[in-house]
């Protein structure tokens, strides 16, 4: 046997995303790609702002030398400085460099968090429905998933956290806006939540953290507001990356931040900072660095993606799909008609249209829609939309 058990084990649990993508790509292959409509991978179809490839051009011609030569591990000095810069005035904390480590994308940052946090058989709480590959990261350092059910509009169920948490419980992992629901936590919920950590943490004697995945900051609609986590609970870290909002996902850069208030704030950026070296990222790209420390808060032009969302919206309830109104990020997460989602995601094949079950987010009998598409290809979905619903 070539492979081991665990990874034999793995790879039958690997994620429905990649799995749905790769049948598509054997579709588009067959039948020509304007003929299939893939809303399956949270792939931002929008080009880079104009700004980020003005400094990328001027950065490569850089006649500096050292430019692409090894670095502290915790990243570029210069990087640092902006990017903490930038925290401070997001969320009102006074960062300094020294508080974050640049990673290999919101994924790498996710990684080093629980490298340095997880002992064996330590117990982290994630919210379904959720990320896939948050259960193999949780793995890939000794820990053990608690899959936590969210409440019917996919918000936060305080006592399904409570009852979660035991004496082997050291973090929970939020994400918000939310993959693959679009959903925001209301801050009176993190507050809640906040203080049930904080009596727990109390109550087993050591601290239990609140790990903030954040790649979707920048993708809100409505007015809507992203609640500071920071504000909310001490022991709190940050993981995001640049992907989406500056449309860079294969550049993989990213950042791992600790609250300056939290607890052994040193120790545990020191443990950061190897777990980057260790677990074989050892740094993040140096050339993106240089280009986001001159840009960290820029943004693609969201608009586009919320026309995208009202137009999807449209199709799929004139269609008479069921879902809540995603107020971020770049997903729909209907009910599947007839309940299972399996079954239904096949009928839309049948349709050429590609999602992704709810299965593979930890909700069956739902299925994911990422709008990071064109709308032509929306619109042209939109009869196939209509043929499924009605089986």
């Amino acid at each position: 046997m070539g492979v081991s058990q665990k990874i034999k084990a793995t790879l039958e649990r690997a994620s429905w995303i990649r799995r749905m993508f790769e049948e598509g790509a054997e579709l588009k292959a067959r039948l020509g790609p304007e003929r299939v409509f893939d809303f399956t991978l949270g792939n931002p179809d929008l080009e880079p702002p104009s700004r980020f490839k003005e400094v990328l051009r001027e950065l490569a011609r850089d006649p500096q030398k050292g430019l692409h030569s090894y670095m502290p591990n915790a990243g570029l000095p210069e990087t640092r400085r902006a990017l903490a810069s930038w925290l401070s005035q997001v969320y009102h904390l006074d960062f300094g460099p020294d508080d974050l480590v640049v990673t290999c994308g919101a994924a790498g940052a996710l990684n080093v968090i629980l490298k340095t946090i997880l002992d064996p058989g330590d117990e982290v709480l994630v919210l379904s429905p959720y990320f896939p590959e948050y259960l193999f990261y949780i793995d890939n350092h000794g820990g053990v998933p608690r899959v936590v059910e969210t409440d019917e509009g996919f918000q936060i169920d305080l006592g399904r956290v409570k009852e979660a948490m035991s004496a082997r419980t050291r973090a929970i992992i939020l994400n918000s806006p939310n993959n693959p629901t679009g959903q925001i936590y209301p801050a009176e919920d993190l507050i809640a939540l906040g203080g049930l950590l904080k009596r727990q943490a109390e109550r087993v004697g050591r601290p239990i953290y609140l790990v903030a995945d954040e790649p979707y900051r920048h993708l809100i609609y409505d007015r809507w507001e992203l609640p500071n986590l920071f504000a909310v609970y001490r022991d709190t870290f940050l993981a995001t990356s640049f992907s989406k909002n500056l449309s860079i996902p294969g550049e993989r850069l990213g950042l791992a931040a600790v609250s300056p208030q939290a607890t052994q704030r040193q120790e545990l950026l020191a443990g950061m900072i190897l777990a980057n070296r260790i677990l074989g990222f050892v740094n993040a790209p140096a050339l993106m660095q240089r280009v986001v420390a001159r840009m960290p808060g820029l943004s693609v032009d969201v608009t586009l993606y919320a026309r995208r969302r009202d137009l999807l919206a449209q199709i799929l309830k004139e269609a008479g799909y069921r879902f809540v109104m995603p107020r971020g990020a770049f997903y729909f997460f209907p009910e599947a008609p007839g309940g299972d989602d399996m079954a239904f995601v096949q009928r839309l094949k049948r349709e050429n249209i590609l999602g992704v079950p709810g299965r593979g987010f930890g909700r069956a009998g739902y299925f994911r829609l990422a709008f990071c598409v064109p709308e032509r290809v929306i619109e042209a979905a939109a009869p196939g939309f209509f043929r499924a619903a009605k089986g």
